[in-house]
């Protein structure tokens, strides 16, 4: 059965998912560089960027690959394909990846300001959902025809999905930095009401990894 999948979502040591004051320039806010130092390093990555001979194997490339199989669509907030707030002042900003992003399958935007979808090569397209979390769902669970729909984030999205109850497993990133302030994943939710155990731990150089699933 489809579900729906945070993976590969790094947070630092202090709980925090992103750094303060998000912006073009600090993409994931201030002094939130080193948090996906894990990720960046590996094979996936690497190919996300068009070079297939290098990367590091081992288990951050394993949880780095993971988050990519048997997805159908994705799911992101607003910030997480730009930096522009409010309306949309024309459609030159096509997100953060180039012309070709690295999702190769439908993407649902939510957002308040509507706007045409946006086709890109590789075969990602773009849907921008104004009417909310559940139509956003429904229409990546469509998309996915049977395959699992990843949440992207960022931080405000995941918890909206999980105060829902729409999440049904989640790969985290424990980083070994410390962030200080900027968006807490985890403040003031109680997961183990909303049925999550965890189901793995692997610690790494680089993080230690965590998947906690739905009873």
């Amino acid at each position: 059965m489809a579900e729906l999948k945070v993976q590969c979502f790094t947070v630092s040591l202090d709980g925090y998912g992103a750094g303060p004051n998000q912006s073009l320039e600090n993409p994931m806010g201030e002094n939130a560089e080193e948090l996906h130092n894990w990720f960046r390093g590996t094979r996936t990555f690497e190919r996300m960027l068009g070079d297939e001979s290098k990367g590091t194997d081992g288990p951050d490339e394993d949880f780095a690959a993971r988050g990519f199989a048997n997805i159908g669509a994705w799911i992101l907030g607003r910030n997480m394909f730009g930096p522009i707030r409010g309306e949309w002042p024309d459609d030159n900003w096509k997100g953060w990846w180039g012309d070709e992003p690295p999702y190769h399958v439908p993407v649902f935007v939510l957002t308040h300001h509507a706007r045409a979808p946006l086709e890109m090569k590789g075969g990602t397209t773009f849907y921008f959902v104004t009417d909310g979390i559940e139509s956003a769902y429904a229409q990546a669970m469509k998309a996915a025809n049977g395959k699992d729909v990843r949440l992207g984030g960022g931080v405000a999205t995941v918890r909206e999905y999980l105060q829902a109850g729409l999440v049904d497993e989640m790969h985290l990133a424990i980083s070994p930095v410390l962030l200080g302030s900027g968006e807490s994943l985890f403040a003031g939710m109680d997961l183990a009401s909303l049925g999550f155990r965890c189901t793995e731990h692997v610690p790494t150089q680089a993080a230690t990894h965590v998947v906690l699933r739905k009873n």
